[in-house]
């Protein structure tokens, strides 16, 4: 029989988090490399139709492990679960993705079941039968390789941009989809959930944003960051900042982008007056096309960007403006 990797997708109120998608890229990705069998499972309560989302993807098996006590989301229930999913299934890797809910939840589950857990990984290798995860360090000046010195089954949270949700595989025909019960005691959900991170007034989860405009030190005073907030707002996207600008207090900090703020993989990441310090790349590298605009023609910030714009920002910014309202006035 072969091995399994199991990748536990995230869902919240219905609706799947995007990063789940780059979770079972990866997972495809191992599957292709390794020859291990690639399932998923979904938690929560009335998940099947989002079961019969992932069922659409390259995917041998979907469970749907519902109950009433997995919503809202609390970590004693979903480690309940899943320990006794896990426990009968046996999978050899479990991914999920590294986000505020699974940070949350991993170590305890990881603990309850003596294992260990590789988070935030950014890659995979293969050397001969041993699997290596690529872990960034101090802030992303290093990368690590390393490896589970326990027996199976693995945990191993990717990071968010690590992988290319778009670049999911799906199958002409679905995958089965299998209900699993699983008991979960009434004594042991200690604690009462308040509203999610991002629904916390003036908080903000960029990790979902498909348009960031980030701005940084040349946006020169507090007053100008308005010439950005009017680019993201005519794009329908966030704005963001690097992390002098938060510690400034002219954004608030769940805005600032880089390795003492969030990690993001937006569509279209556009970077106002962004020098390009290590700290902040490592926070947005993972976005798909990233445009930079920087009167420094040697700005570090121009060796990751798709698009280099050497230029004042304040020349720049402005007309960009009018012909983004032009071109969604027009369609």
């Amino acid at each position: 029989m072969p091995d399994i990797i199991l990748v536990v997708v995230e869902q919240r109120e219905g609706k799947l988090n995007r990063v789940s998608w780059e979770t079972l890229t990866a997972g495809q990705a191992l599957a292709a490399e390794t020859g291990w069998t690639l399932e998923a499972a979904v938690l929560g309560s009335r998940t099947g139709t989002l079961a019969k989302e992932v069922a659409a993807k390259k995917v041998a098996k979907v469970y749907v492990i519902e109950s009433p006590k997995l919503e809202p989301y609390t970590p004693d229930a979903f480690v309940a679960a899943l320990k006794q999913f896990i426990s009968s299934k046996q999978p050899k890797l479990v991914l999920m993705p590294h986000t505020y809910q699974v940070r949350d939840f991993v170590p305890k589950l990881a603990t309850a079941m003596d294992r260990t857990a590789i988070s935030d990984c950014i890659g995979y290798k293969k050397e001969g039968d041993k699997l290596l995860l690529t872990r960034q360090m101090f802030q992303g000046k290093l990368a690590a390789d390393v490896s589970f010195a326990c027996d199976p089954p693995w945990f191993v949270t990717f990071q968010n941009g690590a992988f290319r949700g778009d670049k999911v595989e799906a199958e002409s025909s679905a995958a089965p989809v299998e209900a699993v019960d699983v008991e979960i005691p009434e004594n042991i959900i200690r604690n009462k959930p308040h509203e999610v991170f991002k629904e916390a007034k003036q908080a903000v989860d960029l990790t979902q944003a498909e348009i960031i405009v980030a701005v940084g030190r040349g946006i020169k005073e507090q007053k100008n960051i308005e010439i950005a907030k009017q680019l993201a707002e005519a794009l329908g996207g966030e704005i963001a900042a690097s992390r002098p600008i938060c510690d400034s207090g002219w954004l608030p900090m769940d805005r600032q982008i880089g390795s003492s703020g969030q990690t993001v993989a937006p569509k279209l990441y556009l970077a106002l007056g962004i020098s390009g310090a290590i700290q902040h790349i490592v926070g947005m590298k993972g976005a798909r096309t990233i445009i930079a605009v920087n009167k420094d023609s040697e700005a570090p910030i121009f060796e990751i960007a798709d698009y280099a714009v050497v230029g004042n920002l304040f020349d720049i910014v402005p007309p960009l403006i009018e012909e983004v309202k032009k071109v969604k006035g027009a369609s």
